[in-house]
């Protein structure tokens, strides 16, 4: 998916939290992402990895944590 596709999807599903996300990403105002792995960021697995390579690729580092940890 291509960064308009991801957003357009989740303006027409208001995940404004995860726009809100991608929006601080591009300001350089989000460093880094604390997710749990099994549970990901978003139901939609597509999605989800979709989300967080575009994270990444904006500079976002990914830390993935335990259940246990939270």
């Amino acid at each position: 998916m291509t960064k308009e596709e991801i957003l357009r999807y989740l303006e027409e599903h208001q995940l404004d939290d995860v726009i809100e996300l991608i929006e601080d990403a591009e300001a350089g105002e989000l460093e880094e992402l604390e997710i749990v792995e099994s549970i990901g960021l978003l139901y939609d697995r597509d999605l989800n990895d979709a989300v967080l390579n575009l994270l990444r690729e904006l500079g976002v580092k990914i830390i993935y944590v335990t259940d246990d940890e939270e």
